[in-house]
């Protein structure tokens, strides 16, 4: 958990260039915020520095992979003291994508995708559940995503 960085509304409007299109050269982004070259490149610089950009990557839809099936599965660990461990093996399951601790009844909820559903089943009891120290996990299938966005940066100080 890092410290709160505050931003002006070049960087805001900097940020919602690259969050549209990370490839966006940075002289279009420079002629877009009205100021030079070489500020868009120190604005970025300092983003990165501070952590506010965590890095650019290029997204591909699962689907058109092979991979129909998206899932969500929660996962409750039978002793805390194991829940460093726990993400570490989690870390490589290849059909995870996201993992994160939660509230409630489980600990943690992983996203993942997979092929088909026998390809989910083998990914739960030959990946997940043979991880010591998993106890038990409640699985939600996605249907559909209707949409997905990075954080809604308008509304920052």
């Amino acid at each position: 958990m890092g410290d709160k960085v505050y931003i002006d509304a070049i960087d805001r409007k900097i940020l919602r260039f690259l969050i549209g299109n990370a490839r966006m050269p940075f002289l279009e982004i420079a002629r877009e915020c009205g100021v030079s070259g070489a500020a868009i490149h120190q604005r970025i610089k300092k983003l990165e520095d501070s952590g506010v950009i965590m890095g650019s990557r290029l997204e591909v839809d699962p689907k058109k992979l092979g991979f129909d099936v998206c899932a969500f599965i929660s996962i409750r660990i039978s002793d805390n003291s194991l829940q460093l461990q726990t993400v570490e093996k989690l870390r490589h399951v290849p059909e995870i994508v996201e993992c994160h601790f939660i509230t409630g009844t489980y600990n943690m909820m992983v996203k993942l995708y997979c092929v088909d559903n026998d390809h989910l089943m083998s990914t739960i009891f030959n990946g997940i559940l043979s991880i010591p120290g998993i106890s038990s996990t409640q699985t939600y299938i996605s249907l559909n995503e209707p949409f997905s966005r990075q954080v809604y940066i308008d509304k920052l100080l």
